[in-house]
């Protein structure tokens, strides 16, 4: 059917041609003077029309259809409006649903209640991370692996390869989850990757010898690395805008406080409606958006940002048909992680990467997995043990206040003044260490006065690193390259997870007061990179991050999405009565 104008003559055409009933999901009126019928989805109950009758489940539309709105004004008693200018850019828009922080979580427990689940990938870590450092110093264990006793030859090296070995896994798992994510679902994948790390930790358990162990600490690394990827994923797929920020914290969160339960306890949950649009089951979509939401399929809010999914899986195909045409397989496969490093995404891709590595080479985990051989270095080896481990406290409580203020405060500030939080008290411990180190026993006071730095330290990292490293990767990628831009972050997280636990114990034997100076030069590189690279992302949907970073990437996708809209005003096959 040719395109119709909006003329005396082509009304009476529409007109004579119009069906008793119609088959369309709904009539969106756009400022044109046209109404949009959008959707090849299954109609269900999405309320009535004058013109055309009740809508049932069996009632289809194939396609896209503009209708004079001369034929249409009184149909269906709820419409949304679209500008036709703006029209790609307002399928995503922001759609809200009520208030953020802890008064939308309590409006809506469901979503928070499949946010906590996935989040569960971040105890898998957590767990290992506050095991470590305790079993590093345990006589047994330097009985049953004698590669580890601090008397034998190179034991810092070894006690630094075995626990890095972990994070060496984690890295190589990140590279094959998002194919599998893509291929198999969010909620499967995450039960594969869980079943790995469960293999792992047996492993590690019955280990006879230092190989076995080390070979069990790779394997374990593999399902932490991807779980810890494809909780963020997750969390971010299904969150509303106004709790997306708090509801990644609980990644960070899950650290500090199983992997069994993460497997099978999933599956109570729904599939990311995301994926699901991605792999053209848009009904089964918006069933799963409406169940997060606690809303009906008919809500304005749920269509809104439905619509605004479905634009974003059919831009991302084009995306890569237009980017890199002819190819499939491997081939496209390479050619899309190679996207991220064009000169057009680097922007972002050094926001995604650069807050993955100073979230490590901030020294974190050179608190974390040797937090005991620390504190005996600053004098306290009595209360060694004692201090680690309410070391780990005090970063559980920071991490709680990052779940409140993150969407207060915002990424951007929370990456700037979180580096000086973390830098100036290394300044202070290294100035202490170079005065006093010789004699503690006689110095007390500049010993727990380092101690108490090392507690500001992690306190400031708590509340700002340990949840951006996890939610920045998560919002700051274009459409087309965020799951493998989010892969690309979190393998940079895992590979200076693993260089600074293997250089740590020798830095600390050799280095003494410089392995301080070192971690503070990384803040004060990190404060750098935020004031200059860092946009302020709070309260945005993850689509209208393109426009603030304002790059090319962002143009391409849009223009693409403005081709598919351009397209839909011209291909009208015709509406067929269904029995």
């Amino acid at each position: 059917m040719a395109p119709i104008e909006q003329s005396p003559e082509a009304t009476k055409v529409m007109e004579d041609k119009l069906p008793r009933k119609f088959r369309f999901e709904r009539l969106t009126r756009r400022n044109s003077g046209f109404w949009l019928r959008w959707s090849n989805m299954d109609v269900k109950d999405y309320g009535t029309t004058d013109a055309g009758g009740d809508l049932s489940a069996n009632d289809r539309i194939e396609s896209l259809e503009l209708v004079p709105t001369h034929l249409t004004e009184s149909r269906g008693p709820k419409v949304d409006r679209f500008p036709t200018s703006d029209f790609p850019d307002r399928l995503a828009e922001q759609v809200s649903y009520g208030p953020g922080g802890v008064r939308g979580i309590i409006s809506n427990p469901y979503c928070f209640g499949a946010a906590f689940l996935a989040s569960l990938g971040g105890f898998s870590f957590g767990y290992d991370q506050g095991v470590i450092s305790v079993i590093n110093v345990m006589p047994q264990f330097h009985e049953t692996y004698t590669r580890l006793d601090p008397e034998a030859s190179s034991a810092a090296f070894w006690k630094g390869f075995m626990t890095g070995m972990l994070e060496l896994g984690a890295f190589l798992g990140c590279f094959g989850f998002p194919s599998l994510a893509d291929r198999i679902s969010r909620k499967w994948a995450i039960s594969v990757v869980a079943l790995i790390f469960n293999i792992g930790a047996i492993m590690q358990t019955a280990a006879p010898n230092y190989a076995v162990l080390v070979a069990g600490r790779t394997i374990t690394g593999v399902g932490v690395g991807t779980l810890a990827l494809g909780a963020p994923l997750y969390i971010s797929e299904i969150s509303v805008p106004e709790l997306r920020g708090a509801l990644l914290v609980l990644e960070s969160l899950a650290i500090m406080v199983s992997a069994v339960s993460l497997g099978i306890g999933i599956h109570f949950f729904p599939y990311s409606p995301r994926w699901l649009a991605l792999v053209s089951r848009k009904d089964d979509s918006l069933a799963s958006l409406a169940k997060l939401r606690r809303l009906p399929r008919t809500d304005n809010r749920v269509l809104t940002e439905w619509h605004g999914i479905l634009a974003e899986a059919e831009v991302q195909k084009l995306f890569l048909e237009k980017a890199h045409p002819g190819l499939s397989g491997l081939r496209r496969e390479f050619a899309t992680w190679m996207d991220l490093f064009k000169r057009k995404a680097w922007r972002r891709t050094a926001v995604g990467i650069g807050v993955a590595f100073f979230q490590q080479f901030s020294g974190v985990n050179a608190f974390i997995y040797y937090a005991p051989t620390l504190f005996t270095a600053l004098g306290q080896k009595d209360l060694s043990l004692i201090l680690a481990g309410t070391l780990n406290i005090g970063q559980m409580f920071a991490v709680i206040m990052a779940f409140f203020i993150i969407d207060k405060v915002g990424r951007r500030q929370l990456a700037i003044w979180g580096a000086v939080a973390m830098g100036l008290p290394y300044v202070f411990i290294a100035i202490l260490y170079g005065l006093y180190s010789y004699d503690w026993l006689a110095h007390p006071a500049a010993g727990w006065a380092a101690v108490a730095m090392a507690y500001l330290y992690i306190l400031g990292y708590g509340v700002s690193y340990s949840s951006l490293g996890w939610v920045l990767p998560s919002e700051v990628y274009s459409t087309a390259q965020r799951s493998k831009g989010a892969a690309l972050s979190t393998a940079v997280n895992w590979i200076s997870n693993c260089i600074v636990g293997i250089a740590t114990p020798p830095m600390i034997e050799d280095a003494g007061f410089g392995t301080y100076v070192f971690f503070a030069c990384m803040c004060l590189l990190a404060v750098i990179w935020a004031y200059f690279l860092v946009p302020e992302t709070k309260g945005k949907t993850l689509e209208e991050l393109d426009e603030i970073l304002n790059d090319n990437a962002g143009k391409e996708e849009h223009e693409i999405m403005r081709g598919v809209a351009a397209e839909a005003t011209t291909w009208k096959p015709p509406l067929q009565q269904t029995a």
